[in-house]
């Protein structure tokens, strides 16, 4: 009888596919400069700079150099603007880099927004940037510089040691991100089984009494708890006016605020962020703290400061007292209206300006 053929050792199952993965990954952040006094800066001289505080991204530590009246004689009538890290160590770091001027909204302005491709930083070569990032003249004209200040963004990318892995075999499904948010809304904006109505002003507002309980306290006291309002359908609200309040109900549906007026920005965040510590919607009130810290000048210093000491808002307060500092600030804003409330409403506060104006 013939001997049989020995049978093939391993798995017989079809060809197999394997798969490995090189990857490159990265880590990006970004900084902010602000520039408070800029026509103060001016006349500085050619070549020298100024720098920012230090930051760090992707493990490493980088900083601003601004440069008002540019980094070598072919830039005497520009504002140059360089990314600057510490590699006095011997080491390199490549990056890529965007340097961004903002608006009044802090977003970049994209005719000033430039970016560079991978950069070696180097003991060599520590900076790099542009050095014809704007012309002054350009800049004291256009609307990006208000009341003696103006920002820019630095956004990098730091590089990072490039690595193989294999891919194991899996089925990748897609999910797509969470609108949750959107359905809220439209339950918000459809009014559909709403169960109570608020009288806000000569408008009124459906909304849905476990959301509101779900989101803040002081609702769930009145709506579900033994106040009055548990059993009532329809309530009135006093002291606000309805735009307040229906941005209110829409940052409760959906966690975002909706579109302001830019006109009228500071000004009605200054009136949601009572509205949001009257209903302990604290991450509301930060927001709204937020976007008034940035929207100080002379004419709203004195209300800000006193709204700020009122609701208990100190990251404001400290920006207000900030501003105060330069007398020229502060001699424009003891002429203005809300100077005299300021003193009536928080005399205490006057009290912690002057002891931090004397010398």
């Amino acid at each position: 009888m013939p001997a049989s053929s020995p049978s093939p050792v391993g798995n017989d199952d079809g060809p197999s596919l394997t798969a490995s993965a090189i990857v490159a990954p990265a880590v990006s952040g970004s900084h902010v400069v602000k520039v408070d006094g800029y026509s103060r800066t001016k006349g500085l001289g050619n070549g020298k700079r100024i720098n920012s505080e230090t930051f760090t991204i992707g493990g490493h530590r980088w900083c601003v150099h601004y440069y008002p009246d540019g980094v070598v004689s072919d830039d005497a009538d520009w504002i140059s603007i360089f990314l600057f890290s510490d590699r006095s160590d011997g080491t390199e770091v490549k990056a890529e880099f965007k340097i961004s001027l903002l608006d009044q909204d802090r977003q970049p302005v994209p005719q000033y927004s430039f970016s560079a491709l991978i950069r070696t930083f180097s003991s060599k070569e520590a900076a790099w940037g542009f050095g014809h990032f704007i012309k002054r003249k350009d800049l004291d004209e256009s609307p990006y510089l208000k009341d003696d200040v103006f920002s820019i963004r630095s956004d990098v990318t730091v590089l990072k040691e490039i690595f193989t892995e294999p891919i194991l075999p899996s089925m990748v499904v897609p999910v797509p991100p969470s609108d949750m948010h959107q359905h809220f809304g439209q339950l918000l904006l459809a009014g559909e089984v709403a169960d109570v109505t608020f009288e806000v002003g000569a408008e009124t507002f459906a909304a849905h009494r476990c959301i509101l309980a779900a989101r803040s306290s002081v609702f769930k006291a009145e709506l579900l708890g033994t106040m009055k309002e548990k059993t009532a359908t329809h309530i009135r609200i006093d002291d606000m006016e309805p735009k307040v309040f229906k941005a209110l109900l829409h940052f409760i549906y959906t966690d975002s605020l909706p579109v302001m007026n830019e006109g009228d920005e500071a000004a009605f965040a200054q009136h949601l962020l009572v509205a949001a510590d009257r209903y302990d919607m604290e991450r509301l009130k930060v927001i709204c703290e937020g976007k008034l810290c940035d929207h100080i000048c002379k004419s709203t210093a004195a209300t800000t400061l006193a709204l700020a000491e009122q609701h208990g808002c100190g990251a404001l307060k400290k920006a207000c007292f900030k501003f105060l500092m330069s007398p020229g600030n502060l001699k424009a804003v003891m002429a203005s209206d809300g100077y005299e409330h300021l003193r009536s409403s928080c005399p205490g506060v006057m009290d912690e300006l002057v002891a931090m104006l004397a010398p």
